[in-house]
């Protein structure tokens, strides 16, 4: 057993949430408070209802979120939120949100550790909000044959892949979950090959415009990693269980 105070002082300390800004109304960090201890991590990518039942059943409770309970405007808690809130606090279930901090973190981020998995070697960080970067740009050595194969391995479910950049692409930018503001800056960095979540639609244009490969994969999918990251690692510090509780999302 362990204090939910000091795995949220350590979660905080570790992804900075005071000092890194957030779209608003993010408010990172704990976000429901439980009766004071946890026993079990959860992580997950969305503060659904489903996640969170599926947390109760498999006696999680401190639950990792990447998009968390809060966004503007307000709005009140009425219907389904109100089935959230109330199942969360009958069931002693601690929330915590990490979205933007756990986008661009260093080491346990979701643009590094995809970055990882696609064996893409950190070069540089772009795409600034609010005078953090976001966004990373890595060093290629291999085809952009190669690079769909494994991006195709790495998420089974699919990827929208539309290549009319180069063939060899010897950067690549990586920008988890919504990509479409990074379009403008990719090409600001001399970079044509961007890996993604998901896209607007006109950006087809303007990657035949442009010259650019655009591979999306999945919102839902390209944002796994830093939950995952980040509970087995505050599992690991404080000696209690984790699992991730994972939702068959296809987008």
């Amino acid at each position: 057993m362990a204090s939910l105070s000091e795995i949220t002082q350590y979660c905080d300390q570790r992804l900075k949430t005071h000092s890194i800004s957030d779209f608003p109304g993010a408010a990172n960090g704990l976000q429901l408070q439980n009766g004071g201890a946890v026993t079990k991590i959860g992580a997950a990518v969305d503060a659904g209802f489903i996640p969170f039942e599926k947390a109760v059943q498999n006696k999680v409770d401190f639950l990792i979120v990447h998009h968390g309970l809060f966004w503007e405007p307000a709005y009140p808690i009425t219907e389904i939120r109100y089935k959230k809130y109330k199942l969360c606090l009958e069931n002693n279930l601690a929330i915590y949100g990490a979205h933007l901090p756990l986008d661009c973190h260093p080491e346990i981020g979701n643009n590094v550790l995809l970055a990882k998995q696609l064996n893409l070697q950190q070069k540089s960080w772009f795409l600034e909000y609010e005078g953090t970067p976001i966004g990373l740009i890595t060093n290629n050595s291999e085809s952009r044959a190669s690079l769909k194969a494994k991006l195709e391995k790495l998420f089974p479910a699919g990827i929208t892949a539309i290549e009319k950049g180069s063939s060899e692409p010897n950067k690549v930018a990586i920008v988890t979950g919504s990509g479409a503001s990074a379009i403008s800056e990719i090409t600001a960095e001399e970079v044509d090959t961007l890996i993604t979540g998901e896209l607007k639609q006109h950006v087809y244009n303007q990657a035949e415009e442009l010259a650019l490969n655009l591979y999306c994969c999945g919102h839902y999918a390209t944002e796994v990693f830093g939950v995952k990251a980040l509970a087995k690692e505050v599992a690991k510090k404080f000696q209690v269980e984790w699992e991730f509780i994972e939702t068959e999302c296809p987008l």
